[in-house]
């Protein structure tokens, strides 16, 4: 079992909040963290153990992407005009395994990086197998023929936890999601309070 595997089991713990508002998720029954001293009351945070856990939680959040991945992403955010936490999350929501992930096409964004990683997405008909792929408006994902039946898509498709936002055409029959216009941070349809200014403050120091 991979260290990422791993962690989705333990981010929840860590954070002590539901990240994904799955309804098995562990912090449902412990509230306390990880390991054998989880249980030990925590002190206060500093400063930067507040901006620390912003940055784990949104990384978290989008599969545990590595922290290269992460840090380019705050980069190119901070050289384009206006809330640079704003459109940190905006280039996060255009990445390919999380408009699959928004676009209920698998239940997990753990799930998605692997679908799209396995070639089971295809972009503008051309398979694309790169989850960190930045999706275009207009651009229409589709899932291969031989993978619309697949049991997790259509587990995916069921699910009533959580609903496909404004931003992301999708056509479930089909199997096919388009971005319609680049989300706000307002839109984006956290189960939990994210905090990208911290982030950025994080990364600014």
């Amino acid at each position: 079992m991979t260290k990422r595997h791993e962690a989705k089991y333990k981010i929840d713990r860590r954070m002590g909040q539901n990240v994904w508002g799955r309804p098995k998720s562990p912090v449902n029954r412990r509230e306390y963290g990880p390991g054998q001293h989880g249980q030990r009351r925590k002190g206060k945070l500093s400063d930067y153990g507040v901006q620390l856990r912003a940055k784990q939680k949104l990384r978290g959040y989008y599969g545990n992407i590595s922290e290269r991945q992460f840090r380019g992403i705050y980069a190119e955010a901070i050289r384009m005009k206006g809330d640079s936490g704003a459109h940190m999350i905006a280039l996060l929501e255009r990445r390919l395994d999380a408009m699959v992930y928004r676009a209920k096409l698998v239940p997990t964004v753990f799930a998605a990086r692997q679908f799209v990683s396995h070639g089971h997405i295809k972009v503008n008909g051309r398979r694309v197998t790169i989850p960190s792929y930045r999706v275009k408006l207009g651009d229409v994902i589709e899932l291969k023929d031989q993978s619309k039946q697949l049991a997790i898509v259509l587990e995916a498709v069921s699910l009533a936890e959580r609903d496909v936002p404004d931003y992301i055409e999708v056509d479930h029959s089909k199997m096919t999601a388009k971005l319609t216009r680049i989300p706000q941070l307002t839109e984006v349809p956290y189960p939990v309070q994210m905090e990208p200014h911290l982030v950025v403050e994080f990364y600014s120091r």
